[in-house]
């Protein structure tokens, strides 16, 4: 003989009405204020009080629920609720961050602050610009996805399609290293190898020099994990039916995957091809110790020092210029701006190619 967790009426269980948990919230908010905020209870404070509120209305509503729909509903919509409170909880960091952002960056978003340098900028000086760490930012970025994506991307493959054995492992085992590497660390390993080594070879006096080139070097090797790991994952996602499909009709295997296996994976590639974009844009050590850091413009990545957004951000936020902090939070609202550009063109980019196949 089975029983029913919450009353019948008829042949439907009873139902909170839809308005009742909104209701619910708001009752748990008002009486909130008024016995924490108001009344002072537990010191106050809007931080308690959230809690506050929170708490009352997981109780209220498990109270409410238990007496109309029964115990195993009211369990259920506690769990919701908690869900939604964590959605919400890890959401207003974001909305905070993004409002911070928006808000005191947005005054020095102008005209002068995308087409001048720092170069003959004093701190009582009112103008200046990132034009010149705008230009860093994308050539180092830019260069740095171009020599590591086909290396993810390549390694990948072989793990997924082609490694077995001890090779595979080893390879598998290095990415997984790499991956939680400081960046300083890659900093130093380019500062050792490619400023102190191989730039004297072919520079014109034979000594060291800082470069925009080994700045993209040193973000190579933090977002090669990245990328590789990433792919790895979406290309074992893909279906083996598709692959199976496709050696059935007698397509190659390297043509099976440059045909069928990349183009179903592609989205998730592109996702962990920006992740790894949007992690080497915001470093500032490595650039710092191979690039140098330079405050007028140099368009050349291979000689002379360069500057990028993130270097300009930590430079002007240490500025004792009552001008710099305005610099400072416009160059990272820049900076999250470009990001998010280039990841939308990305996904779109991506979505086009798969409409068009």
């Amino acid at each position: 003989m089975t029983t029913l967790s919450a009353p019948v009426t008829g042949l439907r269980a009873r139902r909170l009405p839809k308005w009742a948990p909104w209701a619910v919230a708001a009752g748990s908010v008002l009486l909130s204020y008024l016995i924490v905020y108001a009344g002072g209870l537990l010191g106050g404070g809007i931080v308690l009080t959230a809690i506050a509120s929170v708490v009352l209305y997981l109780f209220l509503l498990w109270l409410a629920a238990r007496q109309i729909e029964g115990s195993r509903a009211a369990r259920n919509r506690i769990a919701s609720s908690l869900i939604y409170s964590a959605f919400i909880l890890a959401l207003l960091p974001l909305l905070s961050v993004a409002w911070t952002l928006v808000s005191k960056g947005i005054e020095r978003m102008d005209g002068d602050f995308f087409s001048h340098s720092m170069n003959g900028i004093t701190a009582f000086d009112a103008n200046g610009g990132a034009y010149h760490a705008i230009i860093g930012t994308l050539e180092q970025a830019g260069i740095a996805t171009l020599i590591t994506v086909p290396l993810g991307v390549g390694a990948a493959i072989y793990i997924v399609e082609y490694g077995r054995g001890r090779l595979a492992n080893i390879i598998r085992f290095f990415v997984d290293v790499m991956t939680g590497i400081p960046s300083i660390v890659a900093g130093l390993f380019i500062l050792a190898f490619w400023v102190y080594v191989v730039y004297p070879l072919y520079s014109p006096d034979g000594k060291p020099g800082y470069s925009g080139f080994a700045a993209s070097l040193a973000l190579s090797v933090l977002m090669l994990p990245t990328i590789t790991r990433s792919t790895e994952e979406m290309l074992r996602l893909v279906p083996d039916a598709l692959r199976e499909g496709s050696y059935a009709l007698g397509i190659p295997k390297w043509k099976t995957i440059m045909r069928v296996v990349l183009p179903t994976a592609l989205p998730g590639i592109v996702t962990g091809v920006m992740l790894a974009v949007a992690r080497a844009c915001g470093e500032t050590a490595p650039v710092l110790l191979v690039a140098g850091g330079f405050n007028s413009i140099n368009t050349n990545p291979v000689i002379g020092q360069q500057s990028s957004l993130a270097i300009y951000i930590w430079d002007q936020a240490g500025s004792a210029s009552k001008y710099a902090p305005a610099r400072a939070w416009a160059a990272a609202l820049t900076l999250v701006l470009l990001v998010l550009i280039l990841t939308i063109a990305a996904k779109l980019l991506a979505r086009r190619s798969k409409l068009e196949r």
